[in-house]
């Protein structure tokens, strides 16, 4: 049977249903006062699904306040076919392909893909390479920077830097406006443990956030070397892994981004790289993960064009 043939995708009271169970796991809370208890469903034929009221401070409520889903016309069936759809595409689901399956114009499919990478934000920064880990960090080069006259080298384009936790498996990358010593340095040491082993190709910007972190290995790749003769865990092999799949799906699927969005697919390809079935999280699962971020994440077309 198709996932996308269970009820929450078809039937729009089933989509409340599911979206309350996840954001409320313990039942019901009201947004404005933050009250559990004096709180009840409305009934009534011209009532909105999955209205409640708080009879402690007298306001009406659904699940969609304070979510990507606030203010929003689309009914909740489809935005759960857009997270699924996006959270289950390995190299991203364009707005365009997500107008036409949706059925929504291609304006509102924009809009709700940059919500739902806005819940694709985890905000954790809990450091990577905790108890000795290997993280490996490389920087990749997409795009043009806004203005910037076309030139040799990557000078013109968009900067992102990646880490990866080769002990969990998980992604974060930034948009950087430029890549040195002092730059790389700082990222380093904001998401990396002391205690960490940070693995990086020959770059010298690199040398000086290798002195923050307890060791620093790195590969010649202008010499041809790709894993350390000496020491076989020592390659950036998983983060160039990871920027095949970013630009292909930058490249082949969403073929262009303006730097003032790009930290927002930036996220989207963290996250599903961070819950991906190697790390034995399926579709269904990842889908539900995103879910779980939806709240707080509230987007405006004005701060989404921002």
């Amino acid at each position: 049977m198709s996932a996308l043939s269970a009820p929450h995708f078809h039937n729009e009271e089933a989509a409340y249903a599911y979206v309350e169970s996840r954001i409320w796991p313990e039942g019901p809370v009201c947004p404005k006062c933050g009250g559990v208890e004096r709180i009840g469903l409305m009934g009534g034929k011209s009532t909105r699904i999955g209205l409640y009221k708080c009879y402690q401070c007298r306001s009406p409520f659904t699940v969609k306040i304070g979510t990507i889903f606030e203010a929003s016309h689309v009914p909740m069936r489809l935005w759960l076919q857009a997270i699924y759809l996006i959270a289950s595409s390995k190299k991203g689901f364009s707005s365009n392909q997500l107008h036409r399956t949706l059925g929504v114009t291609q304006k509102t499919a924009w809009f709700m893909s940059h919500r739902i990478r806005e819940a694709m934000r985890t905000g954790d920064l809990s450091p990577f390479g905790a108890e000795g880990g290997v993280v490996e960090a490389d920087e990749t080069y997409i795009g043009r920077e806004p203005g910037a006259p076309v030139g040799k080298g990557g000078a013109h384009k968009m900067k992102v830097l990646s880490l990866i936790d080769r002990e969990t498996g998980r992604a974060r990358s930034m948009v950087m406006d430029q890549v040195n010593s002092k730059t790389v340095a700082a990222v380093v040491t904001e998401n990396m443990a002391v205690e960490a082993r940070l693995v990086t190709d020959e770059a010298t910007w690199y040398l000086r956030a290798g002195k923050t972190v307890a060791n620093h290995g790195a590969v010649n790749h202008g010499k041809g070397e790709y894993v350390s003769r000496c020491d076989r865990t020592i390659h950036t092999n998983t983060v160039e892994g990871f920027f095949s799949i970013f630009k292909r799906g930058m490249k082949g699927v969403y073929q262009q981004c303006d730097k003032k969005h790009l930290h927002r697919y930036l996220a989207e390809f963290d996250f599903r790289y961070s819950n991906r079935m190697a790390l034995g999280i399926g579709d269904v699962a990842r889908a539900d993960n995103l879910l779980a971020g939806v709240v707080g994440k509230r987007l405006t077309y004005e701060t989404a064009g921002a």
